[in-house]
């Protein structure tokens, strides 16, 4: 298995983030990738590669998700937030007010001048810092997801995109959860305009993949799934209940799956069992998995209790599908694990196939 890593994402290094109402030092670092990295090299577990995606073919990519109100906005915010006041280049933004939508009558589709009301404006969290390097580092991911993509596409079983910031928070018009370009929606539509007729997109990170469920709730060719804690009580709370099950042409090709915290892996398993079935009744020639490890019992802001051998379970359960795959790297905020955690479901992916 080829993996595409960012040689970017050092770039979105985050100072601070608010959590549960204090600020604290990010649990998004580049140490995650780090990690991984060098248990990669150590198991010499595939080629690492660098993605090979010219400007236009990713500026196109990247379009084909996100709207270009949003992406020019993050394209240009760093430079806005340093001609705020010229002491912000010592500081991260973070937004502070947003809209709250069509109930409460907050108006969105006029584009505000104001810095601070645009950050708002394309965020829904005040836990996401963006930084100098933030549109370079996300960019650059996005070229992973595209690589990965194309090397499915050539004939590759599977491809890894190795980057952070993670994606799968990301909206077509937002970011939160410390997800900027949502790299596996970027994968699953590259399958898309390869020629894959029906892509599923399955999340396994502890959290509920929003973000892609929005970009693809209304469509018929992309399903999502997402196993994740239960929103009643897990961040980002105000999506990934079992009956939102898709809109318009996309209705019956969404499917969450929540958990409550503290969920085991023989539980968890079952869930992915359900989910894996469910790709197969949807007919998907390609699956795209955000592959989050923040499922893992020793991570810091997560609830489930899988151990690090769970994840060779994880693997060849996935295997099994035989699909064309590519992989996301996602959440997983217990640092020193997150690398053997990784690469443990890879590893044994790979012997399954």
């Amino acid at each position: 298995m080829k993996t595409f890593h960012n040689p970017h994402h050092a770039l979105h290094q985050g100072r601070e983030e608010m959590f549960r109402g204090r600020m604290v030092h990010c649990h998004e670092v580049p140490a995650r990738l780090d990690y991984v990295l060098a248990e990669l090299q150590r198991r010499s577990q595939g080629g690492l590669f660098l993605p090979e995606v010219g400007d236009t073919d990713l500026d196109a990519a990247i379009a084909r998700v996100h709207d270009p109100r949003y992406t020019q906005f993050l394209a240009g915010a760093w430079d806005e937030w340093v001609a705020m006041d010229p002491a912000n280049a010592q500081r991260d933004a973070l937004p502070s007010v947003w809209p709250l939508g069509n109930k409460h009558a907050f108006r969105t589709d006029v584009l505000p001048q104001n810095f601070a009301a645009r950050l708002g404006l394309f965020s829904f969290d005040s836990g996401s810092p963006l930084m100098a390097g933030t549109w370079t580092a996300a960019r650059a991911g996005a070229a992973c997801a595209v690589a990965a993509a194309r090397e499915v596409h050539g004939g590759a079983r599977a491809a890894f995109a190795l980057t952070r910031p993670p994606g799968h928070h990301a909206g077509p018009d937002f970011f939160g959860g410390y997800c900027f370009l949502n790299n596996g929606a970027i994968a699953a539509q590259a399958l898309r305009d390869l020629g894959h007729a029906k892509v599923a997109v399955l999340d396994i990170d502890y959290h509920h993949g929003n973000g892609t469920q929005t970009i693809f709730y209304e469509r018929a060719d992309v399903m999502t799934v997402s196993i994740h804690g239960d929103p009643a009580t897990e961040y980002p709370f105000f999506l990934g209940h079992a009956n939102e099950r898709g809109a318009g042409a996309g209705e019956g090709f969404n499917l969450n799956i929540p958990l409550p915290r503290g969920t085991g892996f023989a539980a968890w398993c079952a869930a992915l069992d359900t989910a894996i079935e469910a790709v197969e009744d949807f007919g998907a020639d390609a699956l795209v998995v955000p592959m989050g490890m923040d499922t893992f019992k020793g991570d810091p802001i997560s609830g489930f209790t899988l151990e690090s051998s769970d994840y060779d379970t994880v693997g060849r359960l996935l295997a099994a599908a035989s699909l064309p795959t590519v992989f996301t790297f996602e959440g997983g905020y217990a640092v020193d694990e997150v690398g053997v955690n990784a690469v443990n479901l890879l590893e044994a992916y790979c012997r399954s196939i």
